[in-house]
């Protein structure tokens, strides 16, 4: 039975929105940016797939999320981030989740935290400044900032989620 979803997503710089896209066609569903769905295609769906970037140490999807609560109760929620915290660092990444997003929708959300890219050239100037200064004060501590450029995004690291949407709804590979 094919059951249809969505993907909800906000990010900042790409990498979310690219997630969202591969992840649209890899399940045939739609990717919409938050703000931009319609109530009929939340109240459709029988899945919501939410999508978000991590900007010092806020969710950029939080406000949405916790203003759609009332309509999310009754779907099965699935929730990727995008962060350019290794997705090694899995306590410091729950603890993003848990001070951005109240405890009955995790409760209720298979999460999944994937590898985002930084290209430092493409920053705003107030990012950049961020940035940086994150980066000298960190120095003395054991916390590492990186201020390089790196892409981890690649569509197999979608593999788990895919895996996870298409057993819940049993939706066929």
């Amino acid at each position: 039975m094919d059951k249809k979803g969505i993907i909800i997503y906000k990010g900042k710089y790409g990498a979310t929105q690219q997630y969202a896209t591969w992840l649209a066609a890899a399940l045939d569903i739609q990717a919409v940016t938050a703000g931009k769905e319609t109530k009929e295609q939340l109240s459709n769906a029988a899945y919501v797939i939410l999508g978000t970037s991590i900007y010092i140490g806020k969710l950029q999807l939080r406000r949405w999320i916790s203003n759609h609560t009332d309509q999310l109760a009754d779907k099965r929620l699935f929730l990727f981030l995008v962060a350019g915290t290794p997705v090694s660092e899995k306590q410091k990444l729950e603890a993003y989740l848990n001070a951005n997003i109240s405890a009955g929708i995790r409760s209720r959300c298979k999460c999944f935290f994937l590898p985002g890219k930084l290209e430092f050239r493409k920053l705003s100037r107030l990012d950049r400044w961020l940035l940086t200064i994150g980066a000298r004060l960190a120095k003395g501590r054991s916390e590492t900032i990186v201020t390089a450029d790196y892409n981890h995004v690649r569509p197999e690291n979608l593999d788990d989620i895919i895996k996870a949407v298409r057993a819940a709804n049993e939706v066929p590979a």
